[in-house]
């Protein structure tokens, strides 16, 4: 058993590493074929070191790359990371910004388009979701999300307001730097890298579930045996064509359980019907898997 759960880890540890490595090559896509480019700027500290960039190379007589800028940002937050999370996230975490500033500085710029709407676009959308994939296999990039987390574990409050100060900031930075329009083009850009995000990262995403079945100890048996679930029962209910007697589940799951919801009906009950949407809010406690 022993021997299992260290291959499971060692095979958790190179699908992290190998996350951290796809991620470094986006990032490094999305700086050089089209941010820098379209003189767009990014959000978060990956667009901070843009503007460090852009203003050293201006008004001092040396040049803070954003390779090197984007690393030297994120230590004051390694070492957060270290006392207030966890070795194993910090680790991690280190890598990543390292392969990403490494490959930052080792691709060079390719030149496909100088239009800001396209660079704003492709741009946001790949580094979106090098992002997403990182953050669904719990790997951090770095900057802001070591504040969030920690602040989350403290106080249970998300840092959005700061998130968003800091964007506006970048924003209005690309403004002054390159003018209005690459202000409006980088929104732009920092939009669609949040939708790309979200549409890669589907942990966060809560889901609402009503399972109707005749065998609803079975089915909560196997949902909770693939996933760590409240259910809550309402019984008598009634089919309006038949008139049988029915019983209907309710419970809130991730997005990315789905498939495993889908697995555990079809074990249980494959009559069973359910109905899935997206849930816009959550009050109360929902199970969240834990970094380390």
């Amino acid at each position: 058993m022993d021997d299992v759960q260290r291959m499971l880890k060692r095979h958790q540890y190179l699908a992290k590493a190998s996350t951290a490595f796809m991620y470094g090559i986006m990032v490094s896509i999305a700086m050089n074929f089209f941010w820098t480019p379209g003189k767009i700027y990014s959000s978060g500290f990956t667009g901070l070191s843009q503007l460090i960039n852009t203003l050293t190379s201006r008004y001092l007589p040396f040049t803070i790359s954003p390779s090197i800028g984007l690393f030297a940002l994120n230590i004051p937050f390694f070492l957060l990371a270290w006392k207030q999370i966890g070795h194993q996230f910090t680790c991690f975490t280190i890598l990543t910004v390292f392969l990403a500033s490494f490959m930052i500085k080792s691709l060079h710029p390719v030149y496909l388009t100088h239009d800001p709407m396209i660079c704003a676009i492709f741009g946001g959308v790949v580094n979106g979701f090098g992002t997403g994939m990182s953050l669904k296999n719990e790997i951090s990039t770095g900057g802001l999300d070591i504040l969030g987390l920690v602040i989350r574990r403290k106080t249970g409050r998300s840092i959005g307001t700061i998130n968003i100060c800091f964007n506006i900031f970048i924003i209005t930075a690309a403004g002054f730097t390159y003018g209005w329009p690459y202000a409006f083009y980088s929104a732009i850009g920092i939009v669609v890298n949040a939708k790309a995000i979200d549409f890669a990262y589907t942990r966060q995403q809560r889901m609402q579930v009503l399972i109707v079945t005749d065998h609803p100890k079975t089915v909560i048996d196997s949902v909770q045996n693939h996933m760590p679930r409240g259910i809550t029962i309402i019984h008598n209910a009634e089919g309006a064509y038949n008139h049988q007697q029915k019983t209907i589940l309710f419970t809130t799951i991730s997005r990315y359980e789905l498939s495993e919801l889908e697995e555990a009906l079809d074990e249980s009950d494959e009559h069973a019907f359910a109905s899935v949407t997206e849930a816009a809010t959550i009050v109360g406690h929902f199970y969240e898997h834990k970094v380390e």
